[in-house]
């Protein structure tokens, strides 16, 4: 699975999390999202290949509200 879990830190900068082969053998990467993102912050799951590929400006990344509309993270 190339996917990745993209959330919006309290600072406001995006967080991104890149869920390990073993733990998607034991669990959904749904369940992952709702288990590492933090609690009450709403996250998207996307392709690897729709990440910007340029990481000279990764703190420039921005990403609206209304798109991060897959889940809440949980604990």
């Amino acid at each position: 699975m190339d996917k990745k879990i993209i959330y919006k830190q309290e600072n406001g900068m995006i967080a991104i999390v890149t869920p390990s082969s073993n733990a998607l053998e034991l669990m959904s990467i749904d369940d992952i999202a709702k288990k590492d993102v933090p609690t009450g912050l709403n996250y998207k799951i996307i392709n690897t290949s729709d990440l910007p590929t340029d990481l000279d400006f990764i703190d420039a990344w921005t990403i609206d509200d209304a798109e991060l509309t897959d889940g809440v993270g949980e604990w």
